[in-house]
């Protein structure tokens, strides 16, 4: 797949968008299989990319069960592949509730593969009108073409904007 997702800003965590205030958050990962009424309004269908071995990560506010966004993320070969990034569908673009939510969602990307041994190393598959936007918000690098990757540095830097411990 391809990852098309706007990184509206970088934050300190999630911003509400009606009032400013930074909300906390925790990140789950999926333990049941995805199901069509869990993506229903969403863009991509999750399945697909659960039957390819990816594993789901959900984006929570602290205490909530409402989804923020999903990323899915397999690990091998040393780094953390993500296939598919996407915010929840009532935190899409300039009327979304909540800000942050994109680069969020790759910070635990970064987190896992961490946790994994691969060195916060994570790659992935741009949208190829979208290389120079992930090259410029998330310090994102070129192996060629739209394969992009986030190292180490660049991982950090999202781990202490939204892994807060």
């Amino acid at each position: 797949m391809e990852v098309d997702i706007v990184i509206d800003t970088i934050t300190d965590c999630l911003i509400d968008a009606r009032t400013g205030e930074e909300v906390e958050t925790e990140y789950r990962k999926r333990e049941t299989p995805v199901r069509s009424k869990d993506y229903k309004g969403w863009k991509f269908n999750w399945s697909i990319t659960e039957k390819n071995g990816y594993d789901i990560y959900e984006l929570f506010l602290k205490d909530d069960d409402t989804v923020q966004g999903r990323i899915s993320v397999k690990v091998g070969g040393g780094v953390a592949d993500v296939d598919i990034v996407e915010t929840a569908p009532h935190n899409y673009g300039r009327l979304g509730r909540f800000e942050g939510v994109g680069a969020h969602l790759f910070a635990i990307a970064c987190q896992v593969s961490f946790d994994a041994g691969c060195g916060g190393f994570v790659t992935f598959t741009s949208k190829s009108s979208l290389v120079e936007y992930y090259k410029k918000k998330l310090n994102a690098g070129v192996f060629r073409g739209r394969r992009m990757y986030i190292d180490e540095e660049a991982s950090q830097i999202l781990l202490d904007k939204y892994m807060r411990k």
